[in-house]
C-alpha cells in the first residue's frame, strides 16, 4: 500500500487531492499550517472531510518548523511527498513578500531534505504558471525559457525548481515539478477569482475586473488538476544516460531525474466571458468594476498540455462552464447562498 506524505492537505488542492488518493487505498498522511491567509474554519473543514477516513491522519506545523515535520517524516516512512503547501496568492506577495521566503524556499528546503533521507520513489513539488513571468509567445511549453519573474511570489517558486534540481542531481532523487495553471473548482480559495465574482454578485457587491477585462487565462478544473497529479505520481523521471534519449519536447534535465510538467486546460479564455458564464450560472448581473492591471499580473496565460499527455495519455477537459455550475452548486450549499 503506497504511503503519501502531502504538505498542505487542508487548502484546496491537497484536500482534492488526498480524496483522490484514499479513493484508490493509498495511505495519506496530511501536514498543514493552518495558516490565516484565508477562512481558517473553510480549512478545517476540508481536514475534518478527510479526517472520516481511517486511512489518513495528520500533522498541524509550519513547513519552517524542522522538527515537527522531520518527526512526522520520520513516524510516517513516506513512500512519495507531494509538496502542495507554500504561501500562495501573486497580490499578497506585494504586501507580505518574507512571508513567501519563509514558506517558499527555507519550507520547500525542509520538505526536500526529508525526502532525500527517506530516499522516495519520487518527490513532486507545486510550481506556477506564473514563472513564465514576461515571456510573450504561447501556449507556454516547459521548455521555454523562464528567467522573467514578475513577483516574489513567482521568484520563489522558479527558486523551488531550482532547487529541486540540484536536489536530483546531487542525490538521484526523482523530481517532478508542476506548473500550474489558475485552477479552480469546489473548495476553492476564497482570495481567487471565481469565489471572490460569485460571492461580490450575490450580495450585490461590484467586482474588480483589472485591465479592463482583457486578460486571459488558461482556467483548469481542480479535479483535472488533481488526476494529472495522480497520474504523474506514477512516472517518475529517469536520469538520462546521454542527451540524445532526451525525445523533443521533453522538459526531462539532462543531468538528474528531475522534470516540469505543465498541467493546465489548454484553452485561453477571457476574463470577460468568464464572467459572463458566471451571471449566466447565477442568472443575475455583476456590477463591474473595470480596473487597471495590477503590478506584477500578466495579460495572458496558456499552457501547452503535450507533454502530461505524453507520459501520463491524459489531458485536462472540464469546460469552464460546467466547471463554474459545480463550483456555484458547491458554494450556494456550503454557504447557503
Amino acid at each position: 500500500m503506497t504511503r503519501v506524505l502531502i504538505t498542505g492537505t487542508a487548502g484546496f488542492i491537497g484536500f482534492h487531492l488526498a480524496q483522490l488518493l484514499l479513493d484508490e487505498g493509498m495511505t495519506v498522511h496530511g501536514y498543514d499550517g493552518m495558516t490565516d491567509y484565508y477562512d481558517v474554519a473553510l480549512k478545517r473543514r476540508r481536514h475534518a472531510i478527510l479526517l472520516q477516513n481511517e486511512r489518513f491522519a495528520a500533522t498541524e506545523g509550519m513547513l519552517e518548523d524542522t522538527a515537527t515535520f522531520d518527526a512526522m517524516a520520520d513516524a510516517f516512512q513516506p513512500d512519495v511527498i507531494v509538496h502542495l503547501a507554500g504561501q500562495a496568492g501573486v497580490r499578497y506577495s506585494l504586501e507580505a513578500p518574507r512571508a513567501y521566503l519563509d514558506s517558499n524556499v527555507i519550507g520547500t528546503f525542509t520538505v526536500m531534505e526529508a525526502a532525500r533521507r527517506h530516499a522516495v520513489r519520487h518527490l513532486l513539488m507545486a510550481s506556477t504558471s506564473s514563472v513564465y513571468g514576461a515571456n510573450e509567445d504561447m501556449p507556454y511549453a516547459e521548455t521555454d525559457k523562464a528567467d522573467t519573474q514578475l513577483t516574489i511570489y513567482s521568484a520563489t517558486k522558479k527558486a523551488n525548481e531550482s532547487m529541486g534540481h540540484a536536489y536530483a542531481h546531487l542525490h538521484d532523487l526523482p523530481t517532478t515539478m508542476f506548473r500550474f495553471f489558475t485552477v479552480y473548482g469546489p473548495w476553492g480559495r476564497p482570495d481567487m477569482a471565481l469565489f471572490k465574482f460569485v460571492d461580490a454578485i450575490l450580495e450585490g457587491r461590484p467586482i474588480d475586473i483589472y485591465n479592463h477585462g482583457e486578460m486571459f487565462r488558461d482556467f483548469t478544473y481542480v479535479a483535472d488538476l488533481v488526476r494529472g497529479i495522480r497520474l504523474l505520481i506514477d512516472t517518475p523521471p529517469e536520469r538520462p544516460a546521454t542527451p540524445e534519449e532526451i525525445e523533443p519536447g521533453d522538459s526531462l534535465s539532462p543531468v538528474a531525474p528531475w522534470r516540469i510538467v505543465n498541467i493546465g486546460n489548454s484553452e485561453k479564455v477571457r476574463l470577460l466571458d468568464f464572467v459572463d458564464a458566471i451571471e449566466a450560472e447565477l442568472g443575475v448581473p455583476a456590477k463591474r468594476n473595470l480596473m487597471e492591471m495590477q503590478p506584477g499580473d500578466v495579460p495572458a496565460t496558456w499552457a501547452d498540455a503535450t507533454l502530461l499527455h505524453r507520459l501520463t495519455g491524459y489531458r485536462p477537459q472540464t469546460d469552464v462552464r460546467s466547471g463554474i455550475a459545480r463550483f456555484v452548486a458547491w458554494f450556494r450549499d456550503y454557504y447557503g447562498k
